[in-house]
Parts: structure tokens; C-alpha cells; sequence
């Protein structure tokens, strides 16, 4: 009898544990909060010929601060060169590039190469800290396109300002906080050899096709184009915060932000969109646009910002490098492995010059021997 009373008492035990749903590892998965992304789409592949910022001078700091400095500067584009730089912006998240001087085949191959590294080492943030007079067209919309692959947050400071072929820049920016000047001109060819308007016009239409598709791929307005060949080039047309926000260029960006709403009602749900919409308009009513809104600068504009989203529930603690403002938070993500090559060797000389690309009239009028025949651009 006790032993069969013992039989029935292990198979209770057995059948209550068996009736309990096991937990797979689907299940678990579902539970766990979705881990951070440091890069949404691959980047395109990159040439890591010899390279050098002939007209324009870098930065990298690992946090948002620029009031205490702009970090270490950038000596060279090499990989093991921007890697050591990026080292310490690890334990952060967030990497800053400050970039004073010229749009050139150099910033594009910057801005290239500096999205690569910290995706390298797990950097899910990256801000582009810009003052620009313009330069290349080219070269901007190269660098656009880098910009666009690479998730970037683009500043324009109270100090700086962004003219001409910078404006293409902005335009490729996840999201944009200006406060400098923004404006727009003519573009010209410096090494022309037209002769008349026919002939120049018919310059300028070899790349408009190109670059009306760039500033539609990237959600500006087509009138940013028409200012591009229609504003004389001895002057610049200052853009208001109103034309700024008409054109695609301030705020956030339009496309990426259509392609998020579908990738992050998968990844953080609904309730999170509605919550990130309304601290947007809460953002641009409390923040960009306040009373005293000529007195402030990035700064302020950052902190107006980090301050309410404690209102709205962020950062979200399931989705937090998804949340608003983010770019301030960083992320501290696995550190990738050291690569198995490092790409290129730039201890070759300086490319050879070629003939300089559309450039707008500032950029143009530039003496130096930099300025003048800047590198060969290699794609």
C-alpha cells in the first residue's frame, strides 16, 4: 500500500509538470525587447584609394556636447586612422563629426568611410556637425548618399552655416536641427569652356536629371533645384525656417520617416508610433519654434527636447534606439570583431587632380591650391 500510494503521488507531481506549457524559444524571443541596430541597410561598397580633406578641416567626438570641444581631430582617412579615432565613442554610442571647410570629394570620401567604421564598431548614432560654404555638387551628392545609408543627424550650429552644395547634405539627413544660415545659388562649372549661355545651359542639363533624382530619393522639394540654377550666383538666397520645412531640408526626414513607420510598428507596435508623432509636434511647437527661439542654439534646442520626452514615456524602454532624439542617448552595442583585412592602404601619395566638378559660385572663388584642383573622386 505505501508503495502504491508513493506511485500515485510521483505521478501527480508528473502530470501537473507536463500540463505547464513549455516556453520555447520563440516565446522567449518575443518577451526579450528587439536588440539595437546599428545599421538598417547595407552600406555600398566603398573605395579606400588614397584620399585627404583638401579644403576642410574634422573632428570626432564621442559625445553631444560640443560646448566643452569638438573632440580629436581627423589626421587621415585610413581605416585603422578613423577606427583609433572612433575607438573611444564605443562606450558611448554616439559618434559626432564636426566638419569645418569645403564640400570636395574629400568630405564625400569622410563621410563615406566614417559611416563604415562606426558601424564597425557597433556605434548606432551618428551626428554630422556641419559648417559649410558649399563646394561640389558631385561630391555632396555622394556623400548624401552615404549620409542616407548611414543614419545620420545632421546639426547645423548657431556658429556655422550651410550654403549651396551644403544644402544637399541636409537633405540627405535622417533628421536636421538648424539654427546657423541656410542658403542656396547658382551652381557653376569652374573649368568650363562654354562660350554662351546655350552652351553652359547645356552643361548644366548634363547633371540636373541626376541631381532631381537625388533630391527626390531623399524627399526635398523640386524647388530646391530651381533655386540651384536660378539664383544669381553672386548672391545667396538665406532660406526661412518655413521654406526650410516646405523644401525637405529641416526636421525630420520625410522618406526615411515613411520607411520607419512601417519597420518600427513591426519592431516597437502602434501605440509607440502614436506616442513618437505626438512628442514630434510637441518637439517642433515647445522646442524649435518657442518665443524666444533667435536666442537659442542646438544646445538649448537639445535639451528643450531630452526634457520632454520624459512626458511622452522615452526613451522607450523596448525600443530605446528607436526612440526620439536617441542620436543623445547612444547605445552601447556588442563590439563587433576586428576585421579580417583592413580595407585599403593609404600610405600612397595624394590622388592626382582632375578637372573640378559643378561647384557653386563660393566654392568657386576660393584661391588656395587645395581648393583649386582637389582630388580625383573614385567610385
Amino acid at each position: 500500500m505505501r508503495r502504491i500510494l508513493l506511485l500515485l503521488c510521483v505521478l501527480v507531481v508528473a502530470c501537473s509538470r507536463t500540463s505547464e506549457p513549455a516556453q520555447t524559444s520563440a516565446d522567449a524571443a518575443a518577451m526579450a525587447p528587439p536588440s539595437p541596430v546599428t545599421q538598417r541597410k547595407p552600406q555600398a561598397e566603398i573605395d579606400w584609394s588614397p584620399a585627404r580633406l583638401e579644403a576642410g578641416d574634422a573632428s570626432i567626438d564621442c559625445s553631444a556636447d560640443y560646448l566643452h570641444g569638438d573632440g580629436k581631430p581627423v589626421l587621415s582617412l585610413a581605416y585603422l586612422d578613423l577606427r583609433t579615432n572612433m575607438q573611444d565613442c564605443r562606450a558611448t554610442g554616439l559618434m559626432r563629426l564636426r566638419y569645418k571647410g569645403k564640400i570636395t570629394a574629400g568630405f564625400a570620401a569622410l563621410a563615406e568611410r566614417a559611416g563604415k567604421v562606426a558601424a564597425d564598431l557597433g556605434i548606432g548614432k551618428r551626428i554630422l556637425d556641419i559648417d559649410s560654404s558649399g563646394g561640389s555638387v558631385e561630391a555632396a551628392m555622394r556623400a548624401g548618399d552615404a549620409i542616407g545609408e548611414n543614419d545620420w543627424t545632421i546639426w547645423v550650429r548657431g556658429d556655422s552655416v550651410c550654403h549651396s552644395a551644403c544644402v544637399l547634405i541636409l537633405a540627405a539627413g535622417d533628421m536636421r536641427v538648424i539654427v546657423g544660415p541656410v542658403g542656396i545659388h547658382r551652381m557653376i562649372r569652374m573649368r568650363s569652356t562654354a562660350t554662351s549661355r546655350k552652351e553652359l545651359g547645356e552643361e548644366l542639363r548634363a547633371l540636373s536629371e541626376e541631381l532631381r533624382n537625388y533630391l527626390e530619393r531623399n524627399g526635398a522639394s523640386i524647388e530646391v533645384y530651381d533655386l540651384m540654377t536660378t539664383v544669381p550666383n553672386r548672391t545667396v538666397k538665406i532660406l526661412t525656417d518655413e521654406e526650410l520645412e516646405n523644401f525637405g531640408l529641416s526636421g525630420a526626414n520625410a522618406v526615411e520617416d515613411d520607411l520607419d513607420r512601417i519597420r518600427l510598428a513591426r519592431r516597437c507596435g502602434s501605440e509607440f508610433l502614436q506616442r513618437r508623432d505626438i512628442f514630434r509636434r510637441a518637439y517642433e511647437r515647445e522646442c524649435v519654434e518657442p518665443s524666444d527661439a533667435a536666442n537659442q542654439d542646438v544646445a538649448e534646442i537639445n535639451a528643450c527636447g531630452l526634457a520632454l520626452r520624459a512626458r511622452y514615456g522615452f526613451p522607450d524602454p523596448k525600443c530605446p534606439i528607436e526612440s526620439p532624439m536617441a542620436e543623445l542617448d547612444g547605445a552601447i552595442l556588442a563590439i563587433p570583431a576586428e576585421p579580417a583585412e583592413v580595407p585599403g592602404d593609404e600610405a600612397a601619395a595624394p590622388e592626382s587632380a582632375e578637372d573640378v566638378p559643378m561647384q557653386d559660385s563660393q566654392a568657386a572663388g576660393s584661391t588656395s591650391g587645395a581648393d583649386a584642383k582637389p582630388p580625383a573622386t573614385h567610385r
